[in-house]
Formats: structure tokens, sequence, C-alpha cells
């Protein structure tokens, strides 16, 4: 399959800016070349008309739960542990596999309308996220996620997600690739890290979990542990392997050099961090100091949507807020941890991310005819300042086309609103 998107405005790298206009050809899977308008040759199988919009690399959501749509509005007003323990882990109690797949369906959607194109997830029922994965064509590191406070849950737990990693890992023709995922510290002792570190070496994958969500959390790690949750894991040889951290909201200078030191990538999650008041993680100070800072959106039960480019905006303005400084996280940086630092985040650093020959077309087209655009001095200004998930009309992964002219192409929409809102019912 050959297809031209023909005379869009693209951002090829954030850094670099805007192309005011180009025509960028896509064979297979990946890009095949940018060019002047009109200075792609031969025949195409499909043209989609890029005048008057905008060509960006695909959103990366770093770190997000989705079934929990599901729990979207369900509790609200309530910080993290009591949200978990009063209300989430209860709920999550009656959870099935068949709610799991359809309430994943709701948030693909969701993700593909709002332009991500590649997210990382865990959750419980994973082999249901998967196959909705599956079909609705994104790409996504997935895992199970291991939560064992005490010793007889250990090895259920770890055969779970070693059982999961074994059946998934490489599926839909590369698209799904797996993590393991201890929850946090708080829920898994040191056996579990040490065998969650041993699976990553053997199967070559990288480790996903929570670090460091509230002050609370952190408080009462170092009373038990004499030391924060980001040194107790270094103790322990977690860093030994990639690891994709969500929050660190409550990291100091020595915890942001030792995630720098190790290559740790952190999930930024403005909006759930800001909802359950756990705090404004430093994430212009972790990008200074040359921790991988990516964006996501956490689950919809703490958001409560699935919006990258919300999300994007969000992490721009907050970090100028904490670090007192108007220039902190300027629009090319937030772009970049919402797409490259994303991509490198959840190990696809040398194939996603940009919009190059070589890359894997994941990408995502917006309508820049809003009034909102308007007048235009600078569309990547724009892109994170102004624009909404709505102005995304067309979503490719991979080369395939996953919506075009805001239409779903990989799934039914209308089916999966009547069955979500049916099966919902349960939880009122």
């Amino acid at each position: 399959m050959r297809i031209l998107i023909q005379g869009a405005a693209v951002i090829k790298r954030p850094e670099e800016g805007v192309i005011p206009q180009a025509d960028v050809v896509v064979e297979g899977r990946r890009f095949a070349g940018i060019f002047a308008p009109g200075g792609a040759g031969g025949d195409f199988d499909k043209v989609v008309p890029g005048e008057g919009k905008l060509l960006v690399p695909g959103f990366v959501n770093a770190h997000t739960h989705l079934p929990m749509t599901l729990f979207r509005g369900l509790a609200e007003g309530l910080p993290l542990q009591e949200w978990l323990e009063q209300k989430i882990w209860p709920a999550e109690r009656k959870l099935t596999g068949e709610i799991v797949y359809w309430f994943s369906l709701l948030g693909l959607a969701e993700m593909i309308r709002t332009g991500t194109t590649a997210f990382a997830d865990m959750y419980f029922f994973m082999e249901e996220v998967s196959r909705a994965v599956e079909e609705a064509g994104l790409r996504a590191l997935l895992s199970y996620g291991v939560i064992a406070p005490t010793p007889d849950r250990i090895e259920p737990e770890l055969k779970r997600a070693e059982s999961f990693v074994r059946e998934w890992h490489g599926a839909a023709e590369g698209r799904i690739r797996c993590a393991i995922s201890p929850h946090a510290p708080y829920t898994c002792g040191p056996e579990v890290w040490k065998e969650a570190v041993r699976l990553a070496k053997e199967f070559k994958i990288p480790v996903h979990t929570h670090i460091s969500e509230t002050k609370r959390e952190v408080e009462e790690h170092r009373e038990r542990h004499g030391r924060s949750p980001v040194q107790w894991l270094e103790e322990l040889g977690v860093f030994a392997v990639p690891v994709l951290a969500a929050h660190c909201v409550w990291v100091d200078e020595k915890d942001i050099d030792i995630l720098a030191a190790h290559n740790v990538s952190v999930a930024h999650c403005p909006s759930s961090n800001l909802k359950l008041a756990s705090g404004i993680a430093p994430a212009w100070a972790m990008l200074q100091g040359g921790v991988n800072v990516a964006i996501g959106t956490d689950g919809a039960a703490s958001n409560n949507a699935l919006d990258m480019i919300w999300e994007t905006r969000l992490a721009a303005l907050l970090a100028k807020v904490r670090a007192e400084d108007p220039q902190a996280m300027p629009p090319p940086e937030a772009l970049r941890s919402a797409t490259q630092r994303g991509a490198q985040a959840l190990g696809w650093g040398r194939d996603l991310g940009v919009i190059e020959e070589g890359y894997l077309a994941d990408c995502v087209l917006l309508d820049l005819g809003a009034p909102h655009f308007a007048p235009g001095h600078d569309p990547l200004a724009d892109l994170v300042y102004t624009a909404c998930g709505a102005d995304v009309e067309m979503v490719m992964v991979g080369g395939e086309i996953l919506m075009e002219g805001r239409e779903l192409l990989t799934l039914d929409e209308e089916k999966v609103l009547a069955r979500c809102r049916e099966l919902a019912r349960k939880f009122r």
C-alpha cells in the first residue's frame, strides 16, 4: 500500500518546528519520504488531502488503565489511598473478562478520536485488553498489574504476569509488546521486585510501575525503610532493566539523579495528580536533570479523559507554575514528551515519535480550520496550547488508517457505546 498525504503542514520533529507545506509518502508500514509539494513521484493507492491541516507524529500515552473507563465519574473527591481502598478496589472485584474487553474498546475509541497511536497499560484481565487492542489497530505496551501485599499472593500473581508475557509479547504483528508490572513499592515486597527484574531480563522487556505518587506514600516508605521508594528500588537492583515509572510526583534531587543515571523513563500524569490532590510533579526539573519524561493520562477514573492533547497542554502549563518560570517546558519540549519521549519510554524510540523516512508510519492529521487556530502565527504553539482532541481528523498506525474524516474504521463505535452503557448498570 502506497499512500500520499498531500500538502499538509508537517511537524517532523518538534525541535525543528513546522514545515509550512509538504507531501508525505507512506509505503507499507513506514514513512518513505517528505517532499516539497508536488515532488512525490509515482502512483499511489490512496491520496489523503492535507491542505489546511497539520500532520504530527502520533501521540504516545505513556501510562493508562484502559478498562477504567468503566469507573469514569464513579468515585469523585477522594485522595488516592481512600479512592483506591474505599471505591476502586471494591468495584474492581466485580470485573469480568467481558467487562474489561468492552470498556477497553471504549477507551481505544476515545484514544483514536483524540490522536493517540501508542500507549502503555497495566491492569487485570489483560488478555481481553490485548484482544481489544488487536482489533482496534493501536500500538501498546501491555502488562498484568501484580499486587502481592501478602506472601500467599506472590507466586500466583507472578505466574499470571509471566503467562501473559509468553502469550502476547510480539502479538498483532508486533504492535503489542509486554512489560512486567509490580504495581508499586507499597503493594509489592522485595521478593516480587527481584523476580520481576529476573523476568524482565529473561524476556528482554521493561518494568512498568507506579513510584512516589503521593506525599503520604513516600513518607510512610521512608519511615518503614529509611529511604525513598526510588532509592529503595535502586538498592534492590530494579533499575538494572529498563523501567517506566508512572507519576514520580514526590521525588527530590537525589531521586532525580538516580532516575537519570539509570535511564528510567517517567510517565508524567498531570490531570490524575491534580484530581487526586497528589501534587505537581517536577517534570521540568526531571527533564533538565536528564530524565526521559513522557506524558500519560492515567486511567479515566482519575482523569476523567484519555485526551493526550489536553494532557500535553496541562503538562506544559504546570511545568511553568512548578518552576515559577514561563519559559519552562516550551511547546517543542512538551510535544517531544508527548511523542518522541513517549516512544522511547515504551521501547520504540528507534522506530516511532518522528515523521521521517524509515520510521513506522504512526501519525495524526489535525484540521486547522477551527477559530481557535487563527490567525496561525505559531502552529506548534497552537497545537500545544489551543488544540483539542476534537480537532483530530485522521489517525494512522503502521500505515493503516484507523480514523478518516473523523470516522472510526476499525471499531463499531455505536455497538461499543451501547454495550458499555448496558454493562455499567451493574456498578450503579
